[in-house]
């Protein structure tokens, strides 16, 4: 295993959790596809250097021709198209585990940006890497083209959910997509998880202005579903939250089962 260790990754104890990445890498793609010993050799035979990011940083931007694919260690990144008035509307979130821009693999640049939520590690593998391991390993392409599609999915449903749900419905279902999601990953054992997402940007994924957001946050919270408070999603009645939000997690196409 070749890599290199970025010293401002102390915070995230570094060293430890780049050692993992490749199983994090498999951890994520075994929770939708099936990968044979040969696949997992080709995996752990990449080679990633890593970035730090703070808060509301970019990884990517709008417009970039990126050499590697992004994978996500620690922390949280968004998704997001940057609009001419400098405004921003996010279209998905990704945790540990996740490769939030692996549709760069078969795109020349990049139409949406991304950025860290709060402090992020972020392991980076090649791309000269990543194509030849496809062309060796068929099945290890389409897992990573799996996790595209379910990308697509999320999409979609974020289509849906701004366009054609109220606004409390709108947010139970990020918030049940979100835990799901932290769930299936491994990454809460109970109905809490870290979302590092500021009430400005829930509603730049929503769109709802700040009164709205406070508003329905506020709705959530009286009916004893679900809050969220300096960064950390508390889920308090999963079931009443689904049904308010209409949440049915198809859509996400994961293969593990969940509460």
């Amino acid at each position: 295993m070749r890599w290199v260790y970025d010293r401002s990754a102390d915070g995230f104890q570094g060293e430890a959790l780049l050692a993992e990445s490749h199983e994090i890498l498999i951890r994520k793609l075994r929770e939708h596809s099936r990968l044979s010993r040969d696949d997992l050799t080709e995996i752990y035979a990449l080679s990633y250097t890593t970035r730090a990011l703070g808060a509301n940083e970019d990884l990517i931007r709008q417009g970039d021709d990126p050499s590697v694919s992004a994978l996500v260690i620690t922390g949280m990144v968004a998704r997001y198209h940057l609009l001419p008035n400098g405004r921003r509307q996010y279209l998905s979130f990704h945790m540990a585990g996740d490769m939030p821009d692996s549709q760069a693999l078969f795109i020349d640049k990049m139409d949406h940006a991304i950025c860290a939520l709060g402090p992020a590690l972020i392991a980076c593998l090649p791309h000269k890497e990543i194509i030849p391991a496809f062309n060796r390993r068929p099945p290890l392409g389409f897992a990573i083209w799996r996790e595209t599609l379910i990308d697509a999915a999320i999409f979609r449903e974020a289509i849906t959910n701004n366009s054609a749900r109220t606004m409390p419905a709108r947010m139970a279902h990020l918030f049940c997509e979100l835990l799901y999601r932290a769930r299936a990953s491994n990454l809460t054992n109970d109905e809490t998880c870290q979302i590092p997402i500021e009430l400005t940007q829930l509603g730049e994924t929503l769109g709802m202005s700040i009164a709205t957001v406070n508003r329905t946050l506020q709705e959530l919270r009286t009916a004893r579903v679900a809050d969220l408070r300096n960064g950390v999603l508390s889920v308090r009645n999963w079931r009443k939250l689904a049904e308010i939000g209409q949440f049915d997690p198809g859509y996400l196409h994961l293969k593990k089962p969940q509460a």
